[in-house]
């Protein structure tokens, strides 16, 4: 692997991890809710989970599951289905007045229901698969696979962590509860329009791949 494909590589998993989506809005309430430190479950399950994702699709698993449309489709369902689930429950929260009790339950289950939830994202398999035939291309070795694995723990982290920072700044504003419950419902509506979003795109793919079938 040379220089620029290391690079590439790189910049693609930045690109990606930075950008708005449905992880980076799960940090960002968690922050909200409990700090920097409140947000550590959610960024450790992201993380981890993207670096099973990767040994998995290393290991040629990866690609045998998306190269079938309707498997394809049945994992983007179970993402969208776990993320409505998320966002119904953030929604909810504050209008049924059990904010606290909501929030009194994150932390290990959030960070185990992120990790899942990287296997369940189209996109994230989209990047993982990207990543290991774009540094693969001169041949795998031990160093390769390092590499991705430095690349996937140590990129998400920092993208991960200034994502956590904005929702931190917020952390004030959400002891009025007012602000708390409309930040709820928004951050709770967000990522069900993600998973909706994720959901369509992965139709489509989908739909594609029945054509050409």
């Amino acid at each position: 692997m040379n220089l620029s494909t290391a690079l590439g590589v790189a910049a693609l998993v930045s690109v990606s991890a930075i950008t708005p989506g449905p992880n980076n809005v799960a940090v960002m309430a968690a922050a909200a809710r409990g700090g920097l430190a409140g947000a550590l479950p959610a960024i450790a399950g992201i993380v981890l989970g993207s670096q099973a994702m990767l040994f998995v699709g290393v290991a040629g698993v990866g690609p045998a599951l998306t190269a079938i449309p309707s498997m394809g489709f049945a994992i983007a369902i179970a993402g969208c289905l776990y993320l409505c689930y998320l966002g119904g429950r953030m929604i909810k929260s504050n209008t049924e007045g059990s904010g606290d009790e909501w929030r009194s339950r994150k932390g290990g289950s959030e960070m185990l229901g992120l990790f899942a939830f990287q296997f369940m994202n189209p996109k994230g398999w989209v990047m993982v698969l990207t990543a290991i035939t774009a540094s693969e291309a001169g041949g795998r070795s031990a160093f390769v696979i390092a590499y991705l694995a430095v690349v996937f723990a140590l990129i998400p982290t920092v993208c991960l962590s200034i994502w956590s920072l904005s929702g931190a700044v917020l952390s004030a504003h959400l002891r009025r509860p007012r602000f708390r419950t409309w930040f709820d419902r928004v951050m709770g509506v967000l990522l069900v329009v993600s998973a909706l979003l994720m959901l369509a795109d992965a139709w489509r793919a989908y739909a594609s791949g029945l054509e050409r079938a």
